[in-house]
C-alpha cells in the first residue's frame, strides 16, 4: 500500500453524501461538496473561517460556523485548508472574531476528486 505521499490517487481528501438528510447543509459552495468534514476538526481551533459566537445558558461561549463553507467546497481544496489549520493548532480562546480572517483555499484546476 502506498502512503498518501505516494499515491496520485487523491479519492481520500473527500467525497459527497447526496443520500445524506440535511443537504445541503451550507449555501454558497461552488466546487464539488465535500463531507468529509462533516464536524470540522478546527471547532475547538483558533480559524481563518467566519464564525459567530453564543453564549449557551450556562454562559459558556461556543463557536457557531454555520457560514463558513470552506471544509466543504472541493474536495482538494477543503483538504488543504483542514491540513493548513492543523499544522500548528491554537485553541481558540472564547473570544469572537475581531475581523473576518478568511483564507481561501489554493485554486486547483480539479474540482472533483
Amino acid at each position: 500500500m502506498a502512503s498518501r505521499d505516494d499515491t496520485e490517487n487523491e479519492a481520500y481528501k473527500g467525497f459527497t453524501n447526496s443520500a445524506c438528510p440535511f443537504m445541503p447543509c451550507h449555501r454558497g459552495i461552488t466546487r464539488a461538496f465535500n463531507c468529509l468534514f462533516c464536524y470540522c476538526p478546527l471547532m475547538a481551533y483558533d480559524c481563518p473561517g467566519p464564525y459567530t459566537v453564543f453564549t449557551d445558558p450556562q454562559g459558556k461561549p461556543h463557536k457557531d460556523c454555520s457560514d463558513c463553507t470552506l471544509p466543504h467546497d472541493g474536495y482538494r481544496q477543503s483538504w488543504h485548508f483542514i491540513q493548513k489549520g492543523l499544522e500548528r493548532p491554537v485553541f481558540w480562546n472564547g473570544c469572537p472574531q475581531t475581523r473576518h480572517r478568511i483564507v481561501q483555499p489554493e485554486d486547483d484546476r480539479s474540482s472533483g476528486p
